[in-house]
């Protein structure tokens, strides 16, 4: 038979030994004092987040700073344009015809210089068929005015003869009736010697009027017939015009732009040639978002760089029109205008809005968007305390502090999305 072990077990004595009970009585009094530390220690972490709206500490490294300074506040406006000629005239075909391009495109030209011709015959022929019929007219006009000098002459030469005979008539008057106080000649003679006077003085008037009328009718014909003339040599000098506007001339000094037409080809009146651009008046267009093209007026000054030099210009119009949600401006150069710019070429532009030399200003950054502009966090003591804020004008890169904070003031201007909108957030490093 085996024997179990009971035999073997033996009861031991539960109670420790006395000198490990102080030992027992302090752990249990560093357990009950770690308890209310960590209780009141949750209490005030607690009263902590319900004062800072319940956001705990933020780092610094996560957060933008700028100090509040005094000083100029400069609102301008940045853009890219590109240059244009403020003068590009584009020629077209004064008549039907065949063109002949007397340039290319790139082509330096000067004012008045043939650009291209055109050949029309038709109107070479019409030009031909009216200056015939001009001088015919002028040849009708020429013996117009010869008859009528020569009927002037026969009505001159009429009137002398009646001058004369009343001349005549009259002296006979006077010798009949010294013959008849003489008891020479009867009172018949003297009658009829008064009759023939009577006579001749009617021949003379009648001829002197009718050298009058005959005078001012041959006149009339006469100017008919030159402003018959006269019109037709305007009517050729206005077809010579157009035979002449053929030849296709510059307006300005510049360069040839774009050619629309090919070499020999017939074109119709009104057709687009060429394009002519002056390069001595250039403009920089930009195109402006809708919000800042109502502050934008002629005469703002402005600057534009490219090719690593810097143009001082000044706003030269604005567009009525919005395309696109923005409006076109142009540039005009104060001075004198730079060279070794080209058509549609690329330039950086600044307008200059506005300028305040002495104002509380912040650099500008995301809380204004934010905090809708109402409001900023201004860090003290380790602490970022939202405070109340009014702004006023915006730059590029600073926004002006009319209300709300002073000179000094240290604002987070980056970053206050993490900060909740809480009133007090403690900042860590």
């Amino acid at each position: 038979m085996i024997r179990d072990t009971a035999a073997q077990d033996r009861m031991l004595a539960t109670e420790l030994p006395a000198r490990r009970r102080p030992l027992w009585w302090a752990a249990a009094g560093l357990l009950v004092v770690g308890a209310g530390l960590w209780l009141f220690g949750g209490k005030l972490a607690g009263m902590w987040r319900e004062g800072s709206g319940g956001v705990a500490s933020v780092s610094m490294s996560r957060l933008t700073l700028a100090d509040v300074q005094r000083g100029p506040l400069v609102r301008d406006l940045a853009a890219e344009g590109k240059v244009v000629a403020a003068q590009s005239p584009t020629l077209y075909a004064p008549g039907t015809g065949t063109v002949t391009l007397k340039v290319h495109a790139g082509d330096a030209v000067q004012k008045g210089q043939v650009l291209a011709s055109i050949d029309s015959p038709a109107l070479a022929s019409r030009v031909a068929q009216e200056q015939s019929q001009a001088d015919a007219l002028q040849a009708d006009a020429k013996r117009a005015e010869v008859q009528l000098r020569q009927q002037r002459s026969v009505l001159q030469s009429a009137w002398e003869n009646a001058r004369i005979d009343a001349q005549t008539a009259e002296n006979d008057l006077v010798r009949q009736q010294k013959a008849f106080e003489a008891g020479a000649a009867s009172g018949m003679q003297v009658e009829h010697a008064k009759d023939t006077l009577d006579k001749a003085r009617i021949t003379l008037s009648h001829a002197k009027e009718g050298m009058g009328l005959n005078d001012d009718s041959l006149q009339f014909d006469l100017k008919a017939k030159q402003l018959a003339f006269e019109r037709q040599r305007l009517m050729v000098t206005e077809l010579q015009r157009q035979q002449s506007e053929l030849q296709v001339r510059s307006p300005v000094d510049g360069q040839v732009g774009q050619l629309f037409v090919a070499e020999r080809a017939t074109v119709a009146q009104d057709a687009q040639l060429l394009s002519v651009i002056d390069l001595s008046a250039l403009e920089v267009q930009m195109q402006v978002a809708e919000s800042y093209a109502r502050e934008l007026s002629v005469g703002m000054p402005g600057e534009v760089a490219g090719n690593g030099k810097t143009w001082r210009a000044e706003v030269s119009a604005v567009s009525p029109e919005v395309v696109n949600n923005e409006v076109a401006a142009r540039l005009r150069f104060v001075g004198e205008p730079p060279s070794a710019l080209r058509q549609n070429q690329r330039l950086s532009v600044r307008v200059l809005l506005d300028k305040r030399d002495s104002v509380l200003t912040v650099r500008r950054g995301n809380f204004v968007e934010q905090l809708g502009g109402q409001f900023a966090y201004v860090v003290r003591d380790g602490v970022a305390i939202k405070q109340p804020v009014r702004l006023g004008a915006r730059g590029i890169d600073q926004i002006e502090i009319t209300q709300g904070l002073n000179v000094g003031d240290r604002v987070i201007v980056s970053g206050t999305d993490a900060l909740q909108g809480a009133e007090r957030v403690p900042l860590s490093p």
